[in-house]
């Protein structure tokens, strides 16, 4: 079945930087788009960043521009969330998901999250 598992969540100053992962297993990773969104408390899920099924496009949410780059290891089967300048606004439970579009729509499989607490 297909799974996605992330990873790399933590506590980290502002400032500072991140690297998640998502780990994935049960469909051929390679032919899909893949994208990061994210769910702070008592807010709706927002989207963070999309990658083309072949890693050569991405798209961003506003609020990550310029801050955070995804990308994609299609022979590992991995997509990867590299944070910098993390503010506190960026305090979320992170969800990776699979085969939807770069605009950050249509998406129907997700993983369980990771937390990233950012400390001011």
């Amino acid at each position: 079945q297909v799974k996605l598992v992330e990873s790399g969540g933590g506590l980290v100053q502002a400032g500072g930087s991140l690297r998640l992962s998502c780990a994935t297993s049960g469909f051929t990773f390679s032919v899909y788009n893949m994208g990061w969104f994210r769910r702070a408390p008592g807010k709706e899920r927002e989207f963070v960043a999309a990658i083309k099924w072949s890693g050569d496009s991405t798209n961003y949410g506003d609020s990550v521009k310029g801050r955070f780059t995804i990308s994609r290891d299609n022979v590992k089967s991995t997509m990867y969330l590299q944070m910098n300048s993390l503010k506190p606004e960026d305090t979320a439970v992170y969800y990776c998901a699979a085969g939807g579009s770069l605009a950050g729509v249509d998406y129907d499989d997700w993983g369980q999250g990771t937390q990233v607490t950012v400390s001011s």
